[in-house]
């Protein structure tokens, strides 16, 4: 039968924003204190797969910003989950380009550290890095073939950055935010109970 244990996380896991970066005042420690799921991804013409443990495996977390619509987020939004970089196993990585966004498209210099990586072939939005969190990935949710978890509610983010054709619809426990979030992946995470799943037998 499933063996289930609380996901208890470190502050030193944290997603890749700025309203996180500034909070995080630990540096290194353990980063695989609580269980996690092992999850498998594909691009769509199949050249691409990937295996990658998440302890934050929950797809709530919604995207409006323009970079992530545009990238990949063919309903208005993208949704990322947390991963850990050093268990990304890649198959076909000869096929993986990357993209670095320009934060402001009149200055080169001002190309975003933040790696978005796709299928060279067929355009597929795999995970994205960041090496300012060297110990993170984030695998996007639509490229996961393993079957996800249903959250138990979702975050809306840069809300304010939407167009107007996108309509938002937060049900009665979301949160929604025109910019960052107060909480990190692992931190919505632990705050809402998840579990992963240990082991069967």
């Amino acid at each position: 039968m499933p063996h289930y244990y609380p996901c208890s996380m470190s502050n030193s896991r944290r997603d890749p924003s700025p309203a996180s970066k500034a909070s995080d005042t630990s540096q290194g420690g353990d980063h695989t204190q609580c269980g996690a799921l092992p999850l498998t991804g594909s691009c769509h013409c199949g050249r691409v797969r990937f295996t990658v443990t998440s302890a934050e495996p929950w797809p709530y977390q919604r995207c409006y910003c323009s970079i992530c619509r545009k990238t990949g987020g063919g309903g208005g939004y993208l949704i990322n989950l947390g991963g850990e970089a050093a268990s990304l196993q890649v198959q076909g990585q000869e096929f993986v380009k990357v993209y670095r966004a320009l934060l402001d498209p009149g200055k080169p210099e001002s190309r975003s550290r933040h790696e978005r990586h796709f299928c060279g072939e067929c355009g597929s939005h795999l995970w994205a890095f960041n090496p300012d969190w060297p110990q993170l990935v984030h695998p996007v949710a639509s490229a996961i073939d393993t079957p996800l978890p249903k959250p138990p509610a979702r975050v809306h983010m840069m809300v304010g950055s939407k167009p107007s054709w996108v309509t938002v619809t937060p049900g009665s426990q979301d949160d929604v935010y025109d910019e960052y979030p107060v909480a990190s992946l692992a931190e919505w995470h632990a705050a809402h109970g998840f579990q992963a799943k240990a082991s069967s037998d």
